[in-house]
């Protein structure tokens, strides 16, 4: 199974969290070439998709990676490419996903589910019943009113953010509110996500790994008592969790989406029994889980790619 994985440059790969990080090992410990290369290294010609593509060996020890020169290939000569690029999810992302419509290849995840369904939006899309109490505009007045209407306290934060970023906290009494309504959205020029806060967030934010619509592992993610986010990029600690029915009827739920538009690596965030997020462009969480658990995660995850290819060639 010949690889190619679309993702950050090498150096900034942080290889003790890392997911791409332990699924390029995986490949490499099994025998099977490995590349990479970054979207700004792809390209079409004629219809057809190409990378300038550097063949890499990746190890248990530094440094890590191994490379050799880069190679350009037409991307049908690999069987996978796996779209690992990290958020943000902007222009330059959405162009890439345009250049993967044209591999002929397997993609994971696929371009087009990628392009779909933006990880906030998509749960208020497909599955409203899910979440708590949202209003998504870029209308200052009505965002405000939103706020002010609600007896518990909201969370506002920018609908493409990542990692935490920008998401605050407020209720209908905060004189800070029309300062972050404004900040946040441009004085009306972008869209902003307004939800009920979620009481017992302090508790934990599950992160919920899919491979192919099953799930393979959780965590609960732990916010520190300085910072209310449960983002390990905001320093969030984790632990084991149990999973409830209601997590596994919200899972139940997402499956058969996930599979149709070839979403095989998925994490989704459940605060108490709430959904949250589709986490889909570079979902995380391998390496985590495998600590808490003694699990090999990355194993699956190649074996799961490894049928699909079967199924796509029998």
């Amino acid at each position: 199974m010949k690889s190619l994985f679309v993702m950050d440059p090498l150096d900034r790969i942080n290889v003790a969290g890392d997911s791409t990080y332990v699924t390029m090992r995986e490949c490499t410990d099994r025998g099977y070439p490995v590349a990479m290369c970054t979207p700004s290294d792809l390209y079409s010609l004629d219809g057809r998709a190409y990378a300038k593509a550097t063949p890499v060996r990746t190890t248990a020890d530094a440094p890590w990676f191994h490379t050799q020169a880069p190679e350009t290939h037409d991307l049908a000569e690999f069987d996978v490419v796996w779209m690992r690029k990290d958020p943000p999810f902007d222009m330059t992302y959405i162009f890439t996903t345009y250049l993967l419509d044209m591999a002929n290849t397997l993609v994971v995840n696929g371009a087009a589910g990628l392009k779909l369904f933006n990880e906030k939006m998509w749960v208020q899309q497909r599955w409203p019943q899910f979440q708590p109490p949202t209003l998504i505009s870029n209308d200052v007045g009505r965002l405000r009113q939103f706020v002010e209407g609600r007896h518990d306290r909201s969370v506002l934060k920018p609908w493409d953010g990542n990692g935490g970023r920008g998401v605050l906290i407020t209720h209908a009494q905060d004189r800070n509110l029309n300062s972050m309504v404004e900040v946040l959205s441009g004085d009306g020029r972008d869209y902003v996500i307004a939800q009920g806060f979620i009481e017992g967030v302090d508790k934990g934010d599950k992160r919920i790994l899919l491979f192919d619509g099953d799930v393979v592992g959780g965590m609960l993610r732990v916010p520190t008592a300085s910072d209310f986010r449960a983002n390990m990029h905001a320093g969030a600690g984790v632990e084991a969790c149990e999973l409830t029915e209601r997590d596994l009827e919200i899972c139940a739920a997402l499956a058969p989406e996930l599979r149709r538009w070839g979403l095989v690596f998925v994490g989704i965030d459940i605060i108490e029994g709430t959904l949250t997020e589709i986490n889909v462009t570079s979902p995380t969480g391998i390496r985590e889980i495998n600590r808490l658990y003694g699990l090999h995660l990355e194993g699956d995850l190649v074996d799961r790619v490894e049928l699909r290819l079967k199924g796509k060639t029998s």
